[in-house]
């Protein structure tokens, strides 16, 4: 016979066994953050003249994109393109979106596009 005590005695065993489960999901206890992997720091050039570890692809496609280390337009450069990634913190030479490799901040290419 069904009744009511019989079915709160059926869902409170129920509850009791979907909340055990849960808890050995879950491990019984607050997960461990994974353990962060660190990337080895990408090569710091000793100059922004140095391509040591740009490959010869990227290196081609500094030329085919006329980039030059010292710009021959006074007010066009790198260091006021939108294209233009500034050095981060301990770096020395800036980046391209464009390419890969050392940038000077007075360099400059064929795709040179004016901060407004």
């Amino acid at each position: 016979m069904h009744t009511r005590r019989n079915f709160i005695r059926h869902a409170a065993g129920m509850a009791g066994v979907f909340f055990s489960g849960a808890l050995l999901w879950t491990g019984c206890g607050s997960p461990q953050p994974p353990a962060e992997k660190k990337e080895p720091a990408p090569h710091q050039p000793a100059s922004c003249k140095d391509l040591t570890g740009v490959s010869k692809e990227e290196q081609e496609k500094r030329q085919k994109l006329g980039y030059v280390e010292e710009t021959p337009i006074a007010d066009s450069k790198c260091g006021n393109c939108k294209l233009y990634l500034p050095p981060g913190e301990g770096e020395t030479c800036g980046g391209c979106s464009l390419f890969k490799g050392p940038v000077e901040e007075n360099g400059y290419c064929t795709y040179y596009a004016p901060l407004s």
